[in-house]
């Protein structure tokens, strides 16, 4: 009875604070206010509680004088922060009780939201993830990036098209950051360097004549679970030195004064400004560097707070360059050190080294991220000639090393000569830190045996593997409710904090009971998705079909291809009258703006679903979806309703994927290549419960240094003969019959880079295996129960606690 009563208190003062809110902030009388005003009182209310937490977990960095991880990462893709604050708060039952009081549905309140427009793919999600577990685990820590105005952008399909639409996220505001505009940092661009001799006959430089943008602090509160400990996402956005120039206010131009000013703030507008252009690449440079001055400038405020000197910068300070986007702050640092702190060269060498560390998220060498030297010379002049010095002083440590191989000198160089000189940011991420770590066990393989072979010659105890992890208070608990709350009630919430725990389940996969408890709750799942996709999309998918999901990225070693080729198949065997186990095929992702081969592939998967989804022979046995806008919040709505996982990348070119882990979470079962972190979960879930198909690394290496003859495929295999030759032909694009050539050129005469046609008949026959278990749906569902069961080591806690440990040197049992 007491309890009731406290709990009846709780919600009444959380209504109370939610309705205080709505009229004092937000100036609405209650009885007027509308579900996006209910959705910001209690973002703010919400907000209150982490900011006390906040403050107080601070002072106790200060007072236990620890050392600070900084997580310097371009995207940091959040998605919502209401469900997954209600979720670490602990408080989620009170806030839907008080709500509903209200008179309001938890559900709309939530849909008010707009998913933080501040990454696009997996590098950004896994930056969102290991705030989450930093968090959660209490490492004293700050994620560092940009707060962009505008996301990369609002997918929108016109006619099979995708159209590129602003992401406005923060049209209405964003009630979770706090803007602190007593944290501004003058950044400089541009100027000349000027070296004179000061008293003490030493050599100075002196960057100047720049131009000034200031970088003000957006700070959003990241709870861990249940723990009280909240730590910061600190995202820089872009001021104006000045409001305008009043040089040309006073002389009369008017125009030109606030041309100036939206020219600086320009630099935190947009994600990904496009890069096929000159002043798109000038302007993500300038981002990179603008985020990485700014967040050294306020890592250097805050340990000159408790030290003089720079004796315990490493003791104190960890920073992790999450890929190479942020590495421009290994020869900014330096340029601190050096100019302005006066350190001799070899010191402030050994503290940077000592540092940084590097993740790299990329195998193909033509994807590393490479700057034209000229245009570092005009935007940053100091800083090519301090990567000049690094290279000079790293080329003869390699040449000391392997003497008169010019041609290693020439690889490992900072520097890459050509037509036009380029700066490799790989190289400089790799010399400038004391750790460069894969994600996961096959990527480190390759980046050490081949993509960076060189490097780890020279530096072997520099390189290491960490695999990716995901959140369990995101992607199971939030995202999917219903098998959260089957698991608990079996074996405890402990495996929210240890997803370890999960392996307490795998035994209630013989339960027969229990697995038809696990089939109702994918059901219903489904069931929610479909009315999802009926809603949006207009089109009707039968729950009791296998939904076959392929959601992520938009690019061709991906492979939906592949995919569409296998529904094309599953198309003509049903006109051919085979039986064939009913489909729902589900596609999401984006295609970069300029990447017209990636949205043609789009238009593809849009014409076959046309042709396939009004078949009256098909009927419901075959239905194809694309989903638009794919976000962290649709990701929600499809992971908890898979049945099967596509996870299909040629082998040797995904680093690793999260989304793999996300859905085996959710009990998907797996269909996919030997590729990235597939072939972990295959070892932690056993190979009778995953479905491996095609070529190995080694294989495809072999195959290509062999002649690798795409055109053979065809002509052997009756069924992806007529595939190819229905797209070729018009069938799917009877209005413009030569619409899909290109991506049939790109197969069968420009060498199919990624090796569709070799790994078709593979892929083909795993897809019969799936279908035929598929009908057997217990043993679907020991599979699935088995799948979620052995998922413990992808939890991005077990990742964070590596890092800790083999990285940066944070013993977690000091720091609780």
């Amino acid at each position: 009875m007491e309890d009731m009563k406290k709990d009846t208190q709780k919600i009444e003062k959380l209504k109370a604070t939610v309705k205080g809110y709505i009229e004092h902030h937000l100036g609405k009388d209650c009885e007027r206010a509308g579900i996006f005003d209910n959705y910001i009182g209690l973002a703010y209310a919400l907000r209150d509680r982490l900011i006390e937490r906040w403050l107080s977990t601070q002072r106790s960095y200060y007072k236990r004088s620890v050392k600070r991880v900084y997580y310097l990462s371009l995207e940091f893709l959040v998605g919502r922060t209401l469900g997954n604050s209600m979720v670490n708060l602990g408080i989620e039952d009170d806030c839907t009780k008080a709500l509903e009081n209200m008179g309001y549905k938890m559900e709309d309140i939530r849909e008010s939201e707009w998913d933080a427009g501040l990454g696009n793919g997996g590098l950004g999600r896994l930056a969102a993830c290991f705030l989450d577990s930093l968090a959660t685990l209490g490492i004293p820590s700050y994620g560092y990036g940009i707060r962009y105005e505008y996301g990369l952008f609002y997918q929108r399909i016109k006619d099979g098209y995708q159209v590129e639409t602003p992401d406005n996220w923060l049209r209405y505001g964003n009630p979770w950051e706090i803007d602190r505009h007593g944290h501004l940092f003058p950044v400089h661009f541009y100027g000349r360097v000027n070296q004179y001799i000061d008293s003490k006959g030493t050599l100075k430089n002196e960057w100047v004549d720049t131009e000034e943008v200031m970088a003000m602090a957006c700070d959003t509160p990241v709870p861990g679970y249940k723990n009280d400990n909240v730590i910061n996402m600190r995202l820089w956005t872009a001021k104006s030195s000045r409001d305008f120039d009043l040089t040309f206010f006073n002389s009369g131009n008017y125009i030109q004064a606030v041309e100036t000013k939206a020219k600086s703030e320009s630099i935190s507008k947009v994600l990904y400004p496009a890069d096929h252009i000159k002043e798109g690449r000038l302007l993500r440079l300038k981002q990179q560097y603008f985020f990485v001055s700014a967040t050294f400038q306020d890592i250097l405020r805050r340990y000159k707070k408790e030290e003089s000197t720079f004796d315990n910068f490493t003791k104190r300070v960890a920073v992790q360059l999450n890929d190479t986007h942020p590495a421009i702050a290994i020869p900014e640092f330096m340029r601190i050190l050096l100019d302005f702190e006066g350190l001799p060269w070899e010191k402030a060498w050994e503290i940077t080294v000592g540092t940084f560390a590097y993740t790299n998220h990329t195998i193909m060498p033509e994807a590393l991220e490479k700057w034209p030297v000229s245009m570092f010379e005009n935007l940053l002049p100091r800083h090519i000639q301090i990567i000049y010095e690094i290279n000079r002083r790293f080329l003869e440590e390699v040449n000391w090393r392997f003497p008169g191989d010019l041609e290693k000198r020439k690889k490992m160089s900072l520097i890459e000569d050509g037509n036009e000189k380029m700066i490799r940011m790989a190289n400089l991420a790799i010399v400038g830190s004391h750790s460069t770590n894969g994600v996961s066990s096959l990527h480190t393989e390759i980046i050490k045996s081949q993509t960076f072979r060189d490097f780890y010659e020279i530096f072997p105890e520099r390189f290491n593997n960490k695999t990716n992890g995901i959140t369990p208070r995101r992607w199971l608990k939030k995202a999917n409710p219903l098998l959260s709350d089957l698991i608990t009630g079996k074996i405890g919430e402990g495996w929210i904090t240890n997803l370890d725990e999960l392996k307490k389940i795998a035994a209630l996969s013989e339960d027969k009971k229990f697995r038809e408890k696990w089939m109702e709750v994918k059901k219903e799942n489904k069931k929610m998705l479909a009315a999802y996709i009926l809603k949006r999309h207009n089109i009707t998918v039968d729950a009791e079909s296998m939904f076959d999901v392929q959601i992520k990225r938009m690019h061709e070693y991906k492979r939906q291809l592949l995919n569409i080729l296998h529904v094309i198949t599953l198309y003509n065997r049903i006109k051919n009258k085979k039986d064939v186990v009913p489909r729902t095929v589900i596609f999401a992702g984006k295609a970069a703006p300029a990447y017209w081969m990636a949205k043609l592939i789009i238009k593809l998967i849009h014409s076959v679903a046309e042709v396939v989804n009004h078949s009256k022979i098909v009927d419901d046995r075959l239905k194809v979806v694309f989903l638009n806008n794919y976000n962290v919040s649709l990701a929600e709505r499809i992971i908890p309703a898979a049945d099967l996982s596509e996870q299909i990348s040629t082998a040797g070119t995904e680093a690793s994927g999260t989304g793999n882990m996300k859905l085996s979470l959710n009990g998907a079962l797996t269909i996919g290549t030997l590729d990235g972190a597939n072939i972990e979960i295959m070892e932690e879930v056993g190979k009778d419960n995953i479905f491996i198909f095609g070529l190995t690394t080694e294989e495809v290496s072999k195959i290509k240094s062999s002649g690798y003859n795409p055109y053979g495929y065809y002509e052997r295999n009756q069924e992806l003969k007529e595939a190819l030759n229905m797209i070729e032909k018009g069938y799917f694009s009877p209005e413009n019959t030569t619409l899909f050539k290109p991506i049939i050129d790109s197969l069968l005469h420009n060498g199919d880079t990624y090796m569709l046609l070799c790994d078709y008949e593979s892929y083909i026959k795993c897809q019969e295996r799936v279908s035929k278990l598929y009908e057997d749906r217990h043993e679907w569902a020991k599979k699935s129960i088995l799948n979620v069961a052995n998922m413990g080591k992808f939890s991005s806690d077990r990742t964070i606690r590596e890092y800790a440990k083999e990285i940066w040197g944070i013993n977690l049992h000091d720091d609780k």
